[in-house]
């Protein structure tokens, strides 16, 4: 959730920085009108609603629209001082960091596209761990096999020095949120203006936790932390396989508002000892026919099955066989035994129904057979 400051309210209601009560006003009737949910169907129509709502709630208060002013200006954050630091931009969700070689480190990777960007600033106080930082790396077989020392440079959340990542530079204890007086939640009453009732929602300023930062750090922003680039060096074992990790513990991200920090986490991959979708499918398939086999065996009835069973057989040796299957080692086999036990499990009681129904059959089949050639008396 973007922060109280973060965002630009009056942007969001379309009226000036100087604009009277009573235009902002007007200008939340026009937008609600055609964003509340019960009137436009859009899909992004309540979420929109809820932020124009959001932006109403803070510009209609006076106290809540000085203070949010306020940190929009940055003087709740320093004093005459430009407030933030400067950080590398880092693409959440992917791992950009892949770089490596070279001296000592390789080349400083910093993200989708090298731009720094400003410090998230929020007085919110939300103490929560830091998550680990997961690196993936590409072995051939004879590095997994000797191991491997590899130099990473790589971007993450670093506990802030200025606050010693308390997020606060004095003061040793959170504040009771101003603007939502501790709940966590703001209350918005649009019966006065569209008959919709009370809407509830979660306060901007403090995120929800109730509670804010009473001097956020201007080089943090109150959060604790920043975006810094570090060094490691690790060691990947000998031995290692596809999947395996080695784990550093405190290298990653560190947590918010004095909270511990997570691991770097090097995922290893080996992709000479993985299936390829189309091996994996073909064993899957290979292994979809033994139940076929035993059974249509224990209830004497292969002759009904032999057609099913061997164009199984076919397509799964021949996908499995795509692009080879000798030169492989343990870990290779291993994989493709459990794909077809994989198979078979997802076989088995579809074999059962099915050999049952060819066994009644070929049962019904006899018995009528026998009992038209019996002659009668």
């Amino acid at each position: 959730m973007a922060s109280m400051n973060e965002k630009d309210y009056y942007a969001i209601l379309g009226v000036s920085k100087d604009a009277s009560t009573d235009e902002i006003r007007k200008a939340f009737q026009q937008k609600a009108r055609k964003l509340h949910p019960d009137v436009n169907k859009a899909p992004d129509a309540e979420e929109r609603f809820k932020e124009v709502s959001e932006a109403y709630a803070v510009l209609s208060d006076p106290e809540k629209r000085k203070r949010y002013d306020a940190m929009r200006s940055g003087s709740m954050f320093s004093q005459g001082a430009a407030p933030g630091t400067q950080g590398y931009a880092s693409p959440y969700g992917t791992d950009p960091f892949a770089g490596w070689g070279g001296w000592p480190f390789g080349g400083m990777n910093y993200g989708y596209s090298g731009r720094r960007t400003q410090s998230k600033r929020s007085r919110a106080f939300n103490p929560q761990a830091g998550a680990d930082f997961v690196f993936h790396i590409e072995l051939d077989p004879e590095q997994a096999r000797h191991g491997i020392k590899r130099g990473v440079t790589y971007q993450h959340y670093t506990s802030c020095t200025h606050c010693h990542g308390t997020g606060s530079i004095a003061a040793e204890h959170p504040e009771t949120c101003p603007t939502c007086h501790g709940t966590g939640h703001i209350d918005l009453d649009l019966g006065s203006l569209f008959g919709f009732g009370v809407m509830d929602m979660v306060c901007p300023e403090c995120e929800g936790t109730g509670k804010v930062v009473a001097d956020p750090c201007p080089d943090c922003g109150g959060s604790g932390r920043v975006l810094t680039a570090s060094e490691l060096v690790v060691d990947i074992p000998a031995g290692s396989h596809d999947g395996d990790e080695v784990r550093i513990k405190g290298m990653g991200n560190a947590g918010t508002n004095g909270e511990a920090s997570g691991d770097f986490v090097c995922r290893v991959g080996v992709p000479a000892e993985r299936l390829t979708p189309r091996q994996a499918m073909g064993f899957q398939v290979l292994g979809f026919d033994i139940p076929f086999l035993v059974f249509g065996a224990l209830m004497d009835v292969l002759s009904g099955l032999w057609i099913f069973i061997v164009v199984l057989a076919a397509i799964g040796f021949i996908f499995a066989a795509s692009g080879g299957v000798t030169g492989h080692g343990k870990t290779w086999w291993k994989n493709a035994g459990s794909a077809m036990m994989n198979g078979a499990v997802q076989g088995l009681f579809i074999a059962i129904f099915i050999t049952a129904m060819v066994s009644c059959t070929a049962s019904l089949g006899a018995s009528g057979y026998g009992s038209r050639m019996v002659p009668h008396y």
